[in-house]
């Protein structure tokens, strides 16, 4: 197929690889802003709902863009010629493991969040003290994957030279 020779592959990689890290940064700094101001209301019908949202948020967009990152990322270096031992390339990796050891838990947690909510609401009810617990555990997970994403962010763009 001599059409396949046209396709600019590094580029389409690269981009596609600033996109996911874009949905993934813009996703989460969506979810932590509108689950907070609804949060802050304490009205938990409105709390289900944007928990409600942010879950299917958190499957479509996150969770797509979370797959994607290092199929793109390990074909870009592989493109590039970028060794995986490379110490920028290396940190970013095990950041992107430290985001993940705080997402998978909170994708959980939302879970939780919105079901309590949801039950609370529809007893008329203001949200129980698990749901507070809860919440303020998605909080403290958001600030250690909110600078990982700020660290692998600044490693790709600026790729240091790390020992």
């Amino acid at each position: 197929m001599p059409w396949i020779d046209l396709i600019p592959w590094t580029e389409l990689l690269r981009w596609l690889h600033v996109i996911g890290a874009t949905v993934l940064f813009g996703t989460g700094a969506g979810i932590a802003f509108f689950m907070l101001v609804a949060h802050r209301t304490r009205d938990a019908g409105l709390v289900a709902h944007v928990s409600g949202t942010v879950v299917i948020a958190d499957a479509l967009f996150t969770a797509t863009a979370a797959v994607a990152q290092p199929l793109t990322g390990l074909a870009l270096a592989h493109r590039v010629g970028w060794p995986l031992g490379e110490g920028w390339l290396l940190a970013s990796i095990a950041l992107y493991g430290v985001v993940g050891l705080f997402w998978l838990p909170v994708v959980a947690i939302q879970l939780r969040m919105r079901d309590l909510a949801r039950a609370a609401a529809a007893a008329g009810r203001p949200l129980p003290l698990a749901y507070d617990r809860l919440f303020r555990i998605w909080f403290a997970c958001g600030w250690p994957a909110f600078a990982a994403m700020l660290a692998i962010l600044w490693l790709m763009t600026a790729k240091p030279s790390l020992g």
